[in-house]
């Protein structure tokens, strides 16, 4: 049996991973002017850039093994987590310093650098954690009401229902405020590169943005490689540098957030 706590945690990590960026979008949409297209912009960038460009450079840098095992985290962590900060970082920020190249001819103001942050903080959230809490939670049904049977005798199945069986119902939930940082980081590192290509003299919030990234991933890249394994320690370290990603985009963009007021025009402007 899995416990009634853990399908409960899994429906609220799912829950955030699903809700928050719709949420955030809504909420913001009249405040910041967002606009749809940039967020769908979002969503596309991630997919192409973080789940098909990275991955084929994971696949010949990395060599995964059949059972997903990687040599390099085994037997030089060290070289596996700087590989893996910066292989986020400079393909993520690359995807938002392209994308708005191409958006602001027709998009302006803080409003594009969110909305297309919550696209792309939002899709990693749920095709990483939301469709994971989801799936969990059909498993754990059916096993709990006796319909295991359905999910197949595949060993990968097998051995899915014994990690979620085994694993301690507050685990389910780490997922969900992960995602919290994770879209709060987005967020602020996609209004960084915004500004960057947007506001003159800006332009060294691109690599900033590509450094601060890589930083907020190290300690979750240290727990991949098996250097820590206490999951609320890595997520209790990584909300220092969230923090400090999301003041610096406040006060580096602030020409974009609070644009200065145009003077009255006078005579003399007039002719």
């Amino acid at each position: 049996m899995i416990s009634g706590l853990s399908i409960l945690f899994m429906a609220i990590s799912a829950i955030i991973s699903i809700g928050l960026p719709v949420v955030l979008f809504f909420v913001w949409r009249k405040k910041y002017n967002l606009k749809l297209i940039p967020m769908l912009v979002g969503v596309a960038a991630f997919v192409l850039f973080a789940m098909i460009l990275e991955q084929l450079l994971h696949i010949v840098v990395l060599r995964p093994a059949a059972d997903g095992t990687i040599a390099l985290a085994k037997n030089n962590p060290a070289l596996f987590v700087l590989y893996g900060i910066f292989a986020a970082g400079i393909f993520e920020e690359t995807a938002r310093f392209i994308s708005f190249h191409l958006l602001k001819k027709k998009y302006d103001g803080v409003g594009t650098g969110l909305s297309y942050g919550i696209g792309h903080g939002g899709i990693e959230a749920v095709l990483i954690a939301g469709v994971a809490m989801l799936s969990s939670i059909v498993m754990s049904i059916a096993v709990n009401t006796g319909n295991a049977g359905i999910l197949g005798s595949d060993p990968i199945v097998l051995a899915q229902i014994d990690a979620v069986r085994t694993a301690g119902p507050i685990m389910f939930l780490a997922s969900g405020f992960e995602r919290i940082i994770a879209i709060t980081v987005h967020i602020s590192l996609s209004v960084l590169v915004w500004c960057a290509v947007k506001v003159k003299g800006k332009l060294w919030l691109y690599p900033a943005a590509i450094i601060l990234h890589a930083i907020v991933n190290i300690v979750p890249a240290m727990y991949q490689a098996g250097l820590t394994d206490n999951v609320w320690l890595v997520e209790a370290i990584i909300i220092i540098p969230a923090t400090l990603t999301a003041i610096a985009a406040y006060f580096a963009c602030k020409p974009l957030i609070n644009p200065p007021e145009t003077p009255p025009e006078t005579p003399e402007d007039i002719s």
